[in-house]
Order: structure tokens, then sequence, then C-alpha cells
């Protein structure tokens, strides 16, 4: 039976990824849109001939699942909502605008299941990366390399750390952390308005790098990985390795999680953790830029 899946969201995000792969995908139905902007809402419904809510409140009346495609301020929230009418949430990253609203959203998760938009983890370039290629070299450290082009932003300092909270910057964290363990340390150096590096320790001992840089000028994106050990060197280039193909499996793992409410390993507590070393390496960014 089709799961029935809201989409909290009219932005670009929503339609530029979620609405298409929701109508597409075979195991679900398309129960409507919901949006604080009426118009773009209504716009996003309409091209996809569903209802179209004025409430958040009304979208969850019609759905057993929401996909969230709106700002990580306000999605803790939202899904709190969600969470306590036992609705499936597919999860933007990262959950939250800070610590405390992550913390809020995994709480409130525990009464459901979860799943994290990470479209790298969906992609199987990168599940062969990690199942196959990165056990080959032992590993012993990693370095990786986000390169992208600054968002508009009044707030000169936000530029840099916008990566961070962005389309490639948590994703690559997250692929880190799978690849060599579980972050456990963080030290972070560099100009926020610019190149900023990092250095985080994972468990068991291995070490990671990496390097993002925020161009004031259109540049094309890059994110890479590449891990090293004994065994030796295995990369994988995170921009060419997502297409449709992810955002499917993504989908179709959703619509799996939500009918037999089964965990996923990308939920919202692998959110939180996340969050938490987000928040540890603009804290000590910012704090050494001040100084």
């Amino acid at each position: 039976m089709a799961i029935a899946i809201g989409l909290a969201g009219a932005g670009r995000r929503a339609a530029e990824v979620h609405a298409p792969a929701i109508a597409a995908c075979p195991e679900a139905r398309f129960a409507g849109v919901w949006a604080r902007s009426p118009g773009a809402t209504q716009a996003l419904a309409a091209r996809y001939g569903v209802p179209a809510s004025g409430r958040f409140e009304d979208l969850l009346d019609h759905c057993e699942a929401v996909v969230f495609a709106v700002p990580p301020p306000i999605q803790p929230g939202l899904a709190e909502v969600a969470a306590r009418q036992d609705k499936a949430l597919l999860l933007e990253r990262p959950v939250a605008g800070d610590l405390a609203g992550a913390e809020r959203l995994a709480e409130a998760a525990e009464r459901t299941v979860s799943q994290l938009a990470l479209l790298w983890r969906y992609s199987a370039t990168v599940r062969r990366f990690l199942t196959g290629a990165v056990p080959k070299t032992f590993p012993k450290g990693a370095s990786g390399l986000v390169v992208t082009t600054a968002p508009p932003d009044p707030r000169p300092w936000r530029r840099g750390l916008s990566v961070l909270r962005g389309d490639l910057g948590p994703d690559l964290l997250d692929l880190l952390d799978a690849a060599l363990g579980r972050v456990i340390g963080v030290h972070a150096h560099g100009r926020p308005t610019g190149w900023f590096g990092m250095m985080f320790e994972h468990e068991g001992g291995t070490y990671s790098e990496v390097s993002m840089y925020t161009s004031p000028e259109p540049v094309r994106e890059r994110a890479e990985i590449e891990v090293f050990g004994s065994g030796g060197v295995a990369d994988v280039d995170g921009v060419a390795a997502v297409g449709r193909e992810a955002v499917d499996t993504m989908y179709r793992e959703f619509t799996d999680t939500a009918e037999h409410r089964r965990r996923h390993e990308l939920d919202a507590a692998r959110g939180l953790h996340l969050q938490q070393v987000i928040e540890a390496v603009e804290s000590d960014l910012l704090h050494r830029d001040g100084d």
C-alpha cells in the first residue's frame, strides 16, 4: 500500500528535489503541500495536482509521513507536532538552527520513525566506497575538501560558515564520520569569510582534516574525500556521486521505514550528532576569529 506523504516547504529544495521524487515514487502517494508562503504553496501544489494546506496541522490530517524542506531553525517545532501524531519524518540536514533545537527534535523523534536527507549516503557510488573501498585501505586517516560559491548574506561572517550547514558540508562531515568512526574531537582554524580548516579526532585513534573554501565569485562546486591507510587510498567525489538515483533510493527506504516502522541508521539521533560536530566547529572557529 502506498504511503501518504505530505511535503512541508515550497522553496528550491522542495520544488527541485522532494516534490518530483514523491510524485515519482511507486510506494508513495503525494498527499499535499504546506509552506509558510501561501502563494508558493498553491503554486507547487498545483504543479502536481495535490491539495495545498493552509495550516501545517491540516497537512498532517491527510498524511502518514512528512517530508521537511524548511529552514533548520523552524524544523524542530514542526517535527515535534508531527511526531506527536506519530507521523514518519524525513528531515533536512542540519536538523536544527542550534544544538538546543536538535536535542529537542531528537527527543521528539523517539516517539516515531525518522530519516535524514543526507543524499550522499543513498548513492550507490558512496555506499560502495564505504563498504568496499574504505575497509581495504585499513584506514588511518582521511582528508576532505569543499569548494563552493558564497551565498548572498548581509552578515559576512556567515558566508564561510554557511558551507557547514549547506548542501555539501553536512554530507561530507557525515561521510567522514561514517568512514573513520565517530568524531570525538574538533579543532578549527582559518577565516570564516574565506578558507577554513578542521581537524577531527575519531573514535579508535584516527584523524581527518577538512578544508572548506567559499568563493565570493562563482566557482565549480567540489566536495571530495580521500581515505588513507596501509592498504592504499580510497577516494570519492560527492558532487559527481549524487544524482536522481540517490534521491529515488532515499524515498524507497523512507517509505519502507514509514510502512514497517523500523529504525533507519540515518535517523534524528544521527542528526543530533552531526549538529554537535557543526556547532563545535563554529564555536572554535568564531572564538579564534575573534581573538
